[in-house]
């Protein structure tokens, strides 16, 4: 990996960064806008920087909600990178990857901790997961257009242009 794609990384898990800082009045602190930098990554940049940059921004708007699952927050950074990974695969398909991905975050990732918490905790989770994912997908879809020209190839060879 050379210099040029950690440093794209690098900006996008930023803009994670700055989304974890917006919270989403949730029962848990970490419920944030990080999710759309690694959308538009995905889009952009591959399935696979995507996760990347999923994961980290999960991991980063814990850390700044306090980490209040504790070390379960890495299954929730795997989820949110395999989620990011097929929202890149299906992106051909616009809808049917933001529809997989709203479902996914709010309804399929969450399901392990009803093992750990419960039911009760799950359910309570579940709208404000939806509020946050639906935002971040909407923000992305608003984004990626406008953004898509400036980031063609950016990833693989030749420089910003600006």
């Amino acid at each position: 990996m050379n210099g040029r794609k950690i440093s794209l990384l690098a900006v996008f898990i930023g803009l994670s960064v700055v989304g974890a800082s917006i919270k989403i009045p949730a029962i848990i602190g970490s419920v944030a806008l990080d999710a759309f930098p690694a959308l538009l990554a995905a889009v952009f940049f591959g399935g696979a920087p995507g996760a990347v940059v999923a994961a980290f921004g999960h991991l980063v708007s814990a850390l700044l909600g306090g980490m209040p699952m504790g070390p379960l927050h890495f299954i929730v950074a795997v989820e949110m990178g395999v989620l990011a990974f097929s929202f890149a695969y299906m992106w051909k398909r616009k809808w049917l990857a933001s529809v997989f991905f709203v479902f996914g975050n709010t309804v399929l990732a969450p399901l392990p901790f009803i093992y750990f918490y419960g039911l009760a905790f799950y359910s309570a989770l579940l709208p404000s997961l939806l509020i946050g994912s639906l935002v971040n997908t909407v923000v992305a879809l608003l984004l990626i257009p406008r953004l898509h020209s400036f980031f063609k190839g950016v990833y693989d060879k030749g420089a910003v242009k600006g």
